[in-house]
């Protein structure tokens, strides 16, 4: 094994294991809020290094650089549908776990101040 083929492994097991993380993530932690911000940020982190690792094993550089570039194009994704679902949760009146006071639902009113 060569020290690139290593350090790509070293890069795949890590990326593996934020994904483990993201998952115990959504599966132990109480409310939709909470859920969100592990599974953004472990997954994509873990996608990262995922495609790290797979660009050094890549026959050229070409498509070492096809594969690294799925990275931003899902963050870019990941950041929009968070942000859509926590949006819809606080619509919904969905309170974080813990929170004093209920959320109020917003009733069909734009809060973002558009026409």
């Amino acid at each position: 094994m060569t020290p690139l083929e290593a350090l790509s492994a070293l890069l795949l097991l890590a990326g593996a294991g934020f994904y483990l993380a993201g998952t115990v993530g959504l599966l132990r932690f109480p409310d939709v809020y909470a859920r969100l911000h592990a599974l953004t940020k472990a997954d994509n982190l873990g996608l990262g290094l995922i495609a790290l690792g797979l660009a050094l094993q890549a026959e050229n550089l070409a498509a070492g650089l096809k594969i690294l570039l799925v990275w931003p194009l899902v963050l870019v994704a990941s950041a929009a549908v968070s942000f859509a679902i926590a949006r819809r949760a606080h619509e919904l009146g969905i309170a974080p776990a813990g929170a004093a006071s209920p959320v109020q639902p917003a009733g069909g009113v734009d809060q973002r101040g558009g026409p």
